[in-house]
């Protein structure tokens, strides 16, 4: 992909989904209309914190940064197809992470 110049929004990170398995553990090959969306993926850039209705600030989790690999919740994010690219990302909140591979 070529370079991409985004900063993502306060409170959000841009993520490029990984793709799934396309075989069970057993080694069935499952055929693309069963896919479900992927659950993890790879940190493209991190927004600002952001202020809560509370007034608390909100950082983002330490251990995201560019380059980590996430788990994300199911349903999370918005997609973004960026021109020119046959790829789509996600802008995820930072409270729809659900871990970082290590």
């Amino acid at each position: 992909m070529s370079q991409l110049n985004l900063v993502p929004a306060p409170g959000y990170i841009l993520v490029e989904p990984l793709e799934g398995e396309k075989k069970t553990p057993s080694g069935i090959v499952l055929p693309d209309s069963h896919e479900e969306k992927p659950l993890k993926g790879k940190v493209l850039a991190v927004g600002p914190a952001v202020m809560t209705d509370a007034g608390a600030k909100l950082e983002p989790w330490e251990k995201v940064k560019v380059g980590s690999i996430v788990i994300y919740k199911k349903w999370a994010g918005n997609e973004y197809k960026p021109e020119g690219s046959d790829k789509e990302l996600l802008f995820v909140k930072f409270e729809d992470i659900l871990a970082v591979e290590a």
